[in-house]
């Protein structure tokens, strides 16, 4: 029994040390990501590609970079100023596994227009009111991670994955 124990405790370590390891990362690639000059670029930007590339475990941890409030460099265009680091990481994880817009913002977008040439379809939503870097906004963000919807758009071997996924998650973040 104690070597079961003792086996849970080790992985459960592994598993915490992993996520700061990768949450320290991943900040360490935001902060590089915020020299870029236009928005559009962004997601070109080798940094944001090794940040994509985390795929869905990475969700979470941008999640809670969605408040973080630190003007950056990067130009939008699209809404004639300057992103913050958190819309950074919203762009990031919208690029990982697009978000349902109306679910997670409010907003209706019935006539579906965005910013013309920009890739981050989510930076329209930016310029309401400064709408998305709040609270509200990133909890709204995280119900849907784990909602029933979201798991239910996978089947076989990728659910059972979702799902394990989604109890390291409340094991490490709540």
């Amino acid at each position: 029994m104690k070597k079961k124990e003792l086996l849970l405790l080790t992985l459960l370590l592994n598993f915490t040390f992993s996520i700061s390891q990768t949450k320290t990362e991943i900040d360490s690639l935001l902060n590089r990501i915020t020299k870029t000059e236009n928005s559009k670029e962004i997601i070109d930007n080798v940094d944001a590609k090794r940040v994509i590339a985390y795929g869905e475990r990475s969700l979470m941890i941008l999640a809670n970079f969605f408040v973080d409030t630190t003007l950056t460099k990067v130009k939008s265009e699209c809404n004639d100023g300057y992103l913050t680091k958190g819309e950074i990481a919203i762009i990031l994880a919208d690029r990982i596994e697009r978000m349902p817009y109306f679910t997670v913002t409010r907003i209706q977008n019935c006539t579906l227009t965005f910013c013309k040439n920009n890739p981050n379809l989510i930076e329209y939503y930016f310029s309401s009111n400064n709408f998305l870097n709040n609270k509200v906004f990133q909890n709204r963000y995280i119900e849907w991670l784990y909602s029933k919807d979201r798991l239910k758009e996978v089947k076989g071997k990728a659910r059972r994955e979702r799902k394990k996924l989604l109890k390291e998650w409340k094991a490490t973040f709540q």
